[in-house]
This record gives C-alpha cells, structure tokens and sequence, in this order.
C-alpha cells in the first residue's frame, strides 16, 4: 500500500507495513527487520497477557475456592505483564500509538508540525535510550548477584529486568529509525520549500 501524504503528516494507509516512506533508503532493510522482531514480540506479548489471565483465574479460583496458598501467582502474573509491557513497547511505537497530545498538530503550519514530531521523538529517544541503560545495569546487577524476590518462591530478578532491557532497547531502535524518518523528512521540506 502506499502511504497516504497530507499536509501535516504522512499516515500510512495500511497498518501492517508501518515503514515510513521518509526512512533514508539504506535504513529500510533494518526496518523492515525490526518490524518483524516486533511483530514477533507482540506474538509472545499476547501469550503471556493471557498468560497472567491464567495465572491470576487459578489464583482466585485456588485461594478462594479451595483456600490454598498462592504466592507464585502473582508474582507470575507480574512477571508476564512487565514482559508483554516491555517487548511490546516498539510495536506500539512503530504505529505512534503511545497516548500524545494531538491538540498543537491541528493549529500548527505543516512544517513547524514536522519538526514538532522530530523534537519529541528525539527527546522520547534520549529518554528511553536513558531507560534502557539503567535497564540493563539492574539487569546485570541482578544476574552477577543472583538477586531473586523477598517471597517464598523467589524467582530471579533477572527475568524481569531482562525483559524490560530488551523491550526499552527494541523501543529505541524504533524511535531511532523514526528521528531518522523525521529529520529526512524535514531536511527534505526544507530543501524543497521556495
């Protein structure tokens, strides 16, 4: 399909190939690359969302049913939402579908508006890029120390923080590929305009 250009912004007129058109053309292979690690992360997000729905069914089921001790499940459950959270971060970005307020893109010129989306998503990148390092510093630190949970099952803190390290750096390589697609974008207006 081909992207659909309006004044304010290029919207791609199907959503299973949100590649933007603006992406510098040597950037394309790893995008459509990174599109499908994200494709497969929603995969695995889904199965472990319902996963937790599971896991925290038995638990009610268990606790209140049966009056059994639970104290795996939930921490199952959280496990498996930080992972679907996380991995599925990039995947939601890739379709610019994290909450924003749109209020400034109707009253905004076209142009203003394409370097608007170029500082957020660079200022969205340094964060995360920001995330992503301490990210990966708690996951080491867990991983060397062996640091697990203060509950009776005491699953390795690792897990968690492993997911959250790759799903912030996927998250940064999409906001990567899109500060490229924004500057090329803006670059291009700008040679452009009269």
């Amino acid at each position: 399909m081909k992207p659909v250009e309006t004044e304010e912004f290029v919207e791609l007129a199907h959503p299973r190939s949100p590649i933007d058109p603006a992406l510098p053309a040597w950037l394309r292979p790893a995008a459509r690359g990174l599109m499908q690690v994200n494709r497969l992360m929603v995969g695995i997000g889904m199965i472990a969302a319902l996963a937790a729905a599971l896991v925290l069914t038995s638990s009610v089921v268990s606790r209140y049913v049966m009056h059994a001790s639970t104290d795996w499940q939930d921490e199952t459950a959280v496990f498996c939402l930080v992972g679907a959270t996380f991995l599925c971060a990039a995947y939601v970005q890739s379709l610019r579908g994290h909450v924003g307020i749109e209020a400034l893109v109707t009253v905004l010129p076209a142009g203003v508006n394409r370097f608007r989306l170029l500082l957020v998503d660079a200022i969205s990148l340094a964060f995360c890029l920001f995330f992503a390092w301490k990210s990966w510093a708690l996951f080491h630190e867990a991983w060397v120390d062996g640091q697990t949970t203060s509950s009776s099952w005491a699953p390795p803190l690792s897990i968690p923080y492993g997911l959250m390290t790759v799903g912030m750096a996927l998250l940064c390589l999409q906001l990567a590929m899109q500060v490229m697609a924004d500057g090329n974008r803006v670059r291009l207006r700008s040679s452009n305009a009269p």
